[in-house]
């Protein structure tokens, strides 16, 4: 049974514990409405450049070629991007866009694809080295980038697209969590090469007939590599406020654990003085009735 003295030490040491833990989350939600807001910010205009590329793409004629990034390849080699923090100490963010990429690898393997691993965060290389080592190709690290930047995610898509042109992928997915509420945060996985086209627009006709100067296949050529770093952006944009959120509710819980855990201790604590006390007068009395 431990000692009077072990249980303070006990208790003080969980009580450190939860203002280390109440500090975290006054500091996670105080960046989280930034984080939400750029998040937020970014969603429209990476949807409109979905669909504007949609459209363009469209109205290719039958005679025209679509660019690389659009065609694709046959579809054999994958390169996944897998987006995940640089820090833990979130609950299970990081766990969770790592077990949709594994799974997606698994099944890719699985139908004889060749699969090749980019990681953008430590966090997700540290999940996923233990199982595919060999498929990481690389891993970039963004602890020294202290605000999120369009020139950040261009230096990722550039890097994605000189791998395409070099022929070492035919198909990309990036992996992140959309930022949904403070508890909820959604793994979700899009495929930026070649670009997924709506089935309403390769199916439906044109509402409006534009004309185009230069013409779309040099748009296109132009636009398909910038869409690929905003489509990161969007990624690590959606990640910042999904980490700040489940960083703030992993900490909640956290704090709640340590208050449930001091009552225990100091219940404990109390109980164990108690009966030391009642042990030493029972001594007491039965010498006084000795003599």
């Amino acid at each position: 049974m431990p000692s009077l003295k072990d249980l303070r030490n006990r208790i003080a040491s969980v009580k450190a514990t939860q203002k280390i833990t109440k500090a975290m989350q006054m500091v996670a939600a105080a960046k989280l409405r930034r984080a939400q807001l750029a998040a937020e910010a970014a969603r429209p205009y990476a949807e409109r450049m979905d669909k504007v590329l949609a459209n363009l793409a469209a109205s290719i004629g039958t005679g025209g070629e679509a660019p690389p990034l659009l065609s694709g390849g046959g579809g054999d080699h994958h390169l996944l991007v897998v987006c995940t923090a640089e820090r833990g100490l979130c609950g299970a963010f990081n766990s969770s866009i790592a077990r949709l990429a594994r799974d997606t690898a698994i099944s890719l393997m699985g139908q004889g694809k060749t699969v090749k691993i980019l990681c953008v965060g430590k966090k997700g290389h540290d999940v996923l080295r233990r199982q595919f080592g060999r498929q990481i190709i690389e891993t970039i690290d963004l602890r020294a980038v202290r605000s999120l930047s369009f020139a950040d995610a261009d230096a990722i898509g550039r890097k994605i697209v000189a791998l395409h042109e070099a022929n070492e992928f035919d198909v990309c997915t990036i992996f992140y969590s959309r930022f949904q509420s403070v508890i909820a945060q959604i793994p979700t996985a899009q495929q930026i090469i070649p670009l997924a086209l709506p089935v309403a627009a390769k199916d439906a006709p044109s509402a409006a007939s534009y004309e185009y100067e230069p013409d779309e296949e040099e748009i296109l050529a132009s636009l398909l590599p910038r869409n690929i770093s905003i489509q990161v952006l969007r990624a690590l944009l959606e990640n910042a406020a999904s980490e700040q959120g489940a960083r703030m509710s992993a900490m909640d819980n956290a704090s709640r654990n340590a208050g449930e855990m001091i009552k225990k201790q100091t219940m404990k604590y109390n109980r164990s003085r108690q009966a030391m006390i009642t042990k030493e007068l029972i001594e007491i009395i039965s010498g006084a009735e000795a003599l």
